[in-house]
Formats: C-alpha cells, sequence, structure tokens
C-alpha cells in the first residue's frame, strides 16, 4: 500500500478497466440522462398537444401554461431529490442509486403515456400529470451525481475526462433523439392522429430504454473508491451534513462551475429557438434545424475536450472556454442580426463554447469532492443551480428584453454567468490525473475541511 505524506495509506487503485469495461461504464453512466433528456425533449416539444389531452377544452392559452407550469414544478422538485439520492449513494453506493432513479424515471414516462386524458378522467388527469411529473423530478435530482460519481471514479484515471464526457454526450443525444422522434411523429400523423394516440409514443417508448438502462445498471459492479470505503468500514454515516460542515468552499465552487454550464446550455440549445423566431423572424424549422445543427457539433466536440482535459488539464480548457463565451457572447448576438447566416456562425461559435464547458465541468466537479461525500456535493451543487438558472433563463430573458426593449440583453446574460464560472475556476488548483480515493476518505469521520489533493502525474 503507497503512504501519503498528507495522511494514513491509501490502498492500491484498482485496474482501470478495459475497452470493453470503459465501454460498459460509459454506458451504465450515460443511458439514464439519455432517457431524462429523450422525456424533457419529448415533454417540451408536445407541449401544445398535452395541453390539449389533460386540460380542459376553451382557452389554449391556459391549457399551455398549465402545462409549462407542470413542467416547472419538475425542476423546483430536483433539489429535493438531490438531497435524497445524493446522501444515499455516498451511503449505499453508486450502483443502487442508478438503479433506484432510472428504474422511478422511467415507469414514471410509462406511466405518463398510458395516462388517460381529460376527457376520459375528468380533473383526475392533470392531478395525476402533475403527480407523475414530481416523481419524474425527484427522480431526475438523483441522476447527474449518481451517474457523475459513477463514470469518474471508473474511468481510467488518465482518460478520466474523456470518460465522463460521455455523460453530455448521453443527453445531447437524448435531446436529439427526443427532437426526431417529435418530428416523425408531425411529418407521419395527423393533428387529429398525435392528439388521439400519437403523442403517447415518445413515453410508452422511454419505457423500454428504462428497462435495458436498468438492467445494464442492475449488472455493474460498484465503483473501486466505494468499495475501498467499504472494506475500510469508512462509508459516511451522515454524508450531507459531512458535506455541509467541511466541504462548503468546494460546494459553491463546484456550483460555479455548474452555473458556467447550466445557462449557455438553456440559452443555445432551447431558448436561442424562441429568440430566432420572436426577435430575428426567422422561420421555426430554420430555427430547429440551428439547435439540431449545435447539438450535433456538441456530440463530436464534447468528448474532444473532455479528452483534451486529460492532456493538459481541465483548468486550460475551462477557463478557455468560459473566457471566450465571455468574450463572444455579445458580438454572437450583434452578428445574428445581420441575417441568417450571422445567426448560423453566432450560433455554432457559441455552441462550441459550451462543448468546451460540457467537456470539463463534470469531470473537474467530481475530483473536487472527496469519494465520501462526492454524490452528495455533485448531486446538491446541480440541481440547486439547475433549479435557480437553467429552468428560469427562458422567462428571466423575456422580462429583460421587455424591460430594456433591447434584443442583445442575452449576451450581457451570458457574460455574467461566464465570469462566475471564471471566478470558480481561478480559485481550484487543477486535478487532472488525482487519485480520487484521498486519505480523509478512509477516516471514521471527516472532522475538517479537506485539503488540496497533492497532484499526481
Amino acid at each position: 500500500m503507497p503512504t501519503s505524506h498528507n495522511g494514513p495509506a491509501v490502498p492500491e487503485a484498482e485496474a482501470a478497466p478495459d475497452a470493453a469495461g470503459l465501454r460498459r461504464s460509459v454506458a451504465a453512466g450515460a443511458v439514464g440522462v439519455f432517457v431524462h433528456w429523450f422525456d424533457w425533449a419529448a415533454y417540451a416539444y408536445l407541449a401544445d398537444t398535452v395541453a390539449k389531452v389533460f386540460f380542459p377544452a376553451g382557452d389554449g392559452t391556459s391549457g399551455l401554461l398549465a402545462v409549462f407550469a407542470v413542467f416547472a414544478v419538475s425542476f423546483g422538485i430536483r433539489p429535493i431529490g438531490a438531497a435524497v439520492f445524493g446522501p444515499l449513494g455516498d451511503r449505499i453506493g453508486r450502483k443502487r442509486t442508478l438503479s433506484l432513479v432510472i428504474f422511478l424515471m422511467s415507469g414514471a414516462t410509462l406511466a405518463i403515456g398510458l395516462l388517460p386524458g381529460y376527457a376520459s378522467i375528468g380533473i383526475a388527469a392533470p392531478v395525476l400529470l402533475v403527480v407523475l411529473r414530481l416523481v419524474q423530478g425527484f427522480a431526475a435530482g438523483g441522476e447527474f451525481g449518481s451517474a457523475a460519481s459513477f463514470l469518474a471514479e471508473t474511468a481510467p484515471r488518465r482518460r478520466r475526462g474523456f470518460g465522463v464526457s460521455w455523460l453530455e454526450v448521453g443527453s445531447l443525444l437524448g435531446f436529439l433523439a427526443g427532437s426526431f422522434a417529435f418530428l416523425m411523429l408531425s411529418v407521419g400523423l395527423s393533428e387529429t392522429q398525435l392528439t388521439e394516440w400519437g403523442w403517447r409514443i415518445p413515453f410508452l417508448i422511454a419505457a423500454p430504454l428504462g428497462v435495458i438502462g436498468f438492467v445494464i445498471r442492475n449488472k455493474i459492479e460498484d465503483t473501486p473508491e466505494y468499495r475501498a470505503l467499504e472494506a475500510n468500514d469508512s462509508v459516511p454515516r451522515s454524508p450531507a451534513r459531512e458535506l455541509l460542515r467541511t466541504h462548503r468552499r468546494e460546494l459553491l465552487q463546484a456550483a460555479g462551475l455548474m452555473t458556467a454550464m447550466h445557462v449557455p446550455f438553456y440559452v443555445v440549445l432551447t431558448y436561442l429557438v424562441t429568440y430566432e423566431t420572436d426577435h430575428l423572424g426567422h422561420p421555426a424549422g430554420s430555427a430547429g434545424l440551428l439547435s439540431t445543427a449545435i447539438s450535433l457539433l456538441g456530440l463530436v466536440l464534447v468528448p474532444l475536450f473532455g479528452g483534451l482535459s486529460d492532456r493538459v488539464g481541465r483548468k486550460p480548457v475551462f477557463i478557455g472556454a468560459t473566457a471566450a463565451l465571455l468574450v463572444l457572447a455579445t458580438p454572437a448576438f450583434l452578428l445574428m442580426r445581420t441575417g441568417l447566416v450571422g445567426t448560423w456562425i453566432a450560433g455554432l461559435l457559441l455552441g462550441a463554447c459550451l462543448a468546451a464547458i460540457l467537456g470539463t465541468y463534470a469531470v473537474w466537479s467530481a475530483e473536487i469532492f472527496p469519494t465520501r461525500t462526492r454524490q452528495s456535493g455533485l448531486s446538491i451543487g446541480y440541481n440547486v443551480t439547475a433549479a435557480l438558472f437553467a429552468g428560469t433563463v427562458p422567462y428571466v430573458l423575456t422580462v429583460l428584453i421587455s424591460a430594456t426593449g433591447s434584443t442583445l440583453v442575452p449576451g450581457p446574460y451570458l457574460m455574467i454567468f461566464a465570469v462566475g464560472g471564471l471566478v470558480a475556476a481561478l480559485t481550484l488548483r487543477e486535478t487532472a490525473g488525482n487519485e480520487l480515493l484521498r486519505p480523509e476518505d478512509l477516516a471514521p469521520e471527516a472532522t475538517e475541511p479537506s485539503a488540496e489533493p497533492a497532484r499526481t502525474r
């Protein structure tokens, strides 16, 4: 067993997984976020139809607002799910929470696909829809922390950035698959068919995807780091309390990295579609095509930036991405005013900045926390910042544009959060190549704030 000048001996790291093992780990970690984002996109794109099915006929605007309110509620409950599943994963293991959250998410999604509409069961329909969306949001609150912890702890140490980046590839693939499903339904079905039964198809498809994910996750072993905690009788009794008592600094730093991801993600991949149609006068089809192109660009660039962070470090890649976003954000929205070509150039530039952030923020956030509280820190940091800053993007930008009369508002808004990410990054040391299991992890109960781990190469 090697020793550390910072504390007691740390067990030898287990052999890194071979290529097949890494693929299994990536599949187990990314399948849940794929299912979640597939459902998210399907629900968002089918909002008009869902309003007709689950709310009284009459004022279509009221029904649509109700659907989006239900959508927002699922965001609001995510921090509660994070507060439950984050500490739970630190106490009972990553594998068990991975299996539990995908079971809950896919089960609720299937139930929505089978749920009778307002015409059949009256007010019970929207009530049950709310309940099921709450279950989905609650489970989603545990997905990122479980998956990011699992991928970080199973990927080879020198390829950890590349391995964890596939978590965001799963997100982008799920988003694209949901968009594609909606496109196929819109082209292949009449409006009557879509309302009567077609809208159910994406939700029913998500169920077998969830079963596949559950089987994959149920067959994997837990991570070497968590098994080391078990072997040394060092599993924390109260990881959330330990996190808030001894790792508040790390939690704030991770929140800064995560917020610098959340806001550009929702601006570039979701709000930009509305911005193009409402403020630039572009056709909806063109706006949707640009969103798809940005997502496809992300599928290529995210793992490349994750791999680059393994070679040159998390800090240079993340700082470069947020600095580029800070410089380009407002000029990009100025460029969009020049026409469709300018909009595409600006959108792809912002998408490239977003891809670099997506490729590094998750792995860096995971490396900030010790193993004992890693899943708690990731879950709580991710979902609290998502509830505060991600779900509010369309509303806040709509209000700000209305109040100022300026369509350039999204540029400075992005700059604010780019600065926040830069500040967080500048307070952090480089972590690429570090061992995740620290001497403090093997203490019966952490009592002091963690020191930055010594960098190993």
